[in-house]
């Protein structure tokens, strides 16, 4: 039994950030039922329309959409909407990252569906939100997320120009956003009876992700200095590169407490006698002589011979991974970070775990497989009452897939 088994989700989603809040769900035991369009989710296809790709998978994908059942309906047709509307009054949780004035067109928008199910948890993520002048903007997380939520400038360096920063990883942020909201409308619920909408977005989300640098902004009236590692305001919670190129972060977080384990594991006692670097102050003030001799002493060794000194002399740092390194990190492996999830053909292959565990034994969790299009649509139907006469009429007039 998982924490949501018997809880039932319909999700109408596509791309990322959406069907990720259903994923999460459908892995902690939800019943999650994707309505699809007759083509499917185009993320099923992302690699070739991004790249032209021949792929016939995409893992992305997969991985936020196992386990749920696949619903293939057009939307488009009065008889496809209907069986959205049935489906939806059966459900626990009604989530989707349409654009509002999409859902307005076929009876789901937030105020529609408050007022025609009392009970419904109405999970809303979109681009901006659901006022304001852009609330029906199109929204990707580069855009509202990354760019305008101020991420990407709070981590580009003088002088230098925006950071590309990872696919897909604003929308993962928000998807646990609101997740954590739907959980939190659920026991409202189980307390009132009643259900609410609850909603988030990708410029909400970006924006609290950098908290600390909005918040002092708007306390303060003064902006955060801007990221960069030759001035770092602590050279000793910097990146350096080792002799062998590897990166790392030392992560002396305490400047005073740190200082003395650092310079001995380095063996340049004379730094500790040196007056650019006596106090916390003095390193901040003389931060980029101080990074320059550091990275003149790191370059001499290889980040694996930086390891041993470190343990040695308990210095706190962690490698800068690559997607090679994270396969073969032996402590993302202990953390139950990959699983194995069963595939089309009856094997298994090794995929992402969502990042949250019920119990100490998360590595061993069950998984559901990947849907094909409409794979779920027959007896999901049948479980509302539909017969095969009326499927039958239904698949013949283009209703459902």
């Amino acid at each position: 039994m998982k924490v949501l088994s018997g809880l039932k989700v319909v999700e109408m989603g596509l791309w990322v950030a959406g069907p990720a809040v259903g994923g999460i769900f459908a892995d902690w035991g939800a019943d999650v039922i994707k309505i699809e369009p007759p083509k499917g989710d185009p993320m099923r296809s992302l690699y070739r329309a991004l790249s032209g790709s021949k792929l016939n998978s995409c893992p992305p994908f997969d991985l936020y959409n196992r386990g749920k059942r696949s619903v293939s309906l057009d939307l488009d047709t009065e008889e496809g909407r209907k069986l959205l509307h049935q489906l939806v009054a059966t459900a626990d949780v009604f989530l989707s990252n349409m654009r509002p004035q999409y859902l307005r067109r076929i009876g789901l928008d937030a105020e529609q569906a408050s007022d025609r199910y009392p009970k419904l948890v109405y999970a809303s993520l979109t681009g901006y939100g659901l006022q304001g002048p852009d609330k029906d903007a199109p929204g990707f997380d580069v855009a509202a997320f990354m760019a305008r939520s101020g991420v990407a400038e709070r981590a580009t360096p003088p002088g230098q120009s925006p950071p590309i920063l990872p696919g897909g990883m604003g929308d993962n942020v928000t998807a646990l956003s609101l997740a954590s909201g739907i959980l939190g409308a659920l026991w409202s619920r189980e307390k009132t009876g009643k259900g609410q909408v609850v909603s988030t977005s990708l410029l909400r989300t970006g924006l609290y992700s950098i908290a600390m640098d909005v918040s002092s902004r708007l306390a303060l009236g003064r902006n955060a200095a801007p990221p960069s590692r030759q001035t770092a305001p602590n050279p000793l919670m910097n990146p350096y590169e080792a002799g062998d190129g590897k990166w790392f972060w030392l992560i002396g977080a305490e400047a005073e407490r740190h200082w003395p384990g650092i310079v001995t594991a380095l063996g340049a006692a004379e730094l500790q006698s040196d007056a650019r670097f006596a106090t916390p102050r003095d390193r901040r003030r003389n931060a980029a002589a101080l990074v320059d001799i550091l990275d003149g002493i790191f370059a001499t060794r290889t980040r694996s011979e930086w390891a041993e000194q470190f343990a040695l002399h308990d210095v706190w740092w962690a490698p800068v991974n690559s997607m090679d390194d994270i396969q073969d990190d032996p402590q993302i492996r202990a953390s139950g970070a990959f699983v194995n999830v069963p595939d089309a053909v009856g094997g298994t292959s090794e995929g992402l775990a969502t990042p949250v565990d019920f119990g100490t034994d998360g590595a061993q969790q069950t998984f559901g497989q990947v849907p094909a299009i409409g794979q779920h649509t027959v007896d999901v139907l049948t479980e509302l009452g539909l017969q095969p006469p009326q499927l039958d009429d239904l698949r013949s007039a283009g209703a459902i897939r």
